[in-house]
């Protein structure tokens, strides 16, 4: 049977940049093995499935799949879906706000209208949890300790755990390698699978890089479940701007050829009510899949 998908580039306004994406606007039908399987052969960071929603206040069902496992949240396939969804008009006619039926639960989406429409997405709500060595977290990434800002890594999810991990200039961002046996030491034998988010302040916002071999995905170009949280913990630490109505921006992918640019809207006292991540999305490839 014929299976037709999208490849759209997401937190870009460029073709061939930003994060690439896979849809099935269409998944009716696919087992979660085959939808697994589908992810693995296209070898993207993430692919989504669009099926009926299970929730009756949500548009859609959307599954993640990594090219090696089904993902609880992931940001750019949210916001990069949302577009096709759009573009295919199988939302109500001038749909700008809706919400998608995701494992992690219903989450908003919004549409900033525009000659190039801003897609926003509200995080999940977001759990701190513990922190780590600075040295160790340095090893990990091939740098010393000096070259880490002196706060605290920690790890904080929105449905995916990062470990953050705050360096003192864009050079050092760009010099850092995960190793992964250093990353084992780091997890002190905990079996649950990480994502370390390297990153330096800006006048902007952030600089940044996110590692997650652990998904299957060696390095990410954009990473929008982790810019919520990137910019909770940010904030805590002093180092953005924290007021109502904040916005600003990490740069992420720049490194590795794809740079993209994910936009941080802070609402409420100090984030405290949501943080909505946004971005742009680029439609690269339709194609269709015969299985």
């Amino acid at each position: 049977m014929p299976h037709r998908y999208r490849v759209v580039d997401v937190f870009t306004t460029q073709a061939l940049e930003g994060n690439p994406l896979a849809v099935f606007p269409d998944a009716s039908g696919l087992h979660e093995s085959t939808m697994q399987k589908i992810a693995r052969e296209l070898n993207l960071s993430e692919t989504t499935f669009v099926l009926p929603p299970t929730r009756p206040d949500c548009v859609a069902r959307v599954r993640i799949f990594t090219p090696r496992q089904e993902m609880v949240f992931a940001g750019h396939p949210t916001i990069g879906t949302s577009f096709v969804l759009l573009d295919e008009e199988l939302l109500p006619r001038r749909a700008d706000h809706f919400v998608l039926d995701i494992r992690v639960g219903p989450v908003p989406v919004r549409v900033e209208a525009g000659e190039r429409p801003l897609i926003w997405l509200t995080t999940p709500p977001i759990a701190w949890g513990r922190s780590y060595d600075p040295s160790v977290c340095a090893k990990a990434l091939g740098l010393i300790p000096d070259d880490l800002l002196d706060v605290p890594p920690q790890l904080l999810s929105a449905g995916n755990p990062n470990i953050f991990i705050a360096v003192k200039d864009k050079n050092v961002v760009d010099r850092a390698l995960l190793d992964q046996a250093v990353l084992r030491d780091l997890k002190g034998g905990r079996s649950e699978a990480v994502c370390v988010f390297v990153f330096t302040p800006t006048t902007d916002g952030a600089y940044s890089r996110m590692f997650a071999p652990e998904f299957g995905v060696p390095e990410d170009p954009a990473t929008g479940s982790a810019t919520g949280p990137l910019a909770a913990y940010m904030m805590r630490h002093k180092l953005a701007a924290g007021a109502a109505g904040t916005r600003f921006y990490s740069e992420q992918g720049t490194a590795m050829g794809r740079r993209s640019i994910l936009y941080v809207q802070i609402n409420g006292d100090q984030g405290a009510e949501s943080i909505e991540v946004g971005g742009h999305v680029t439609p690269v490839t339709e194609a269709t899949m015969t299985l």
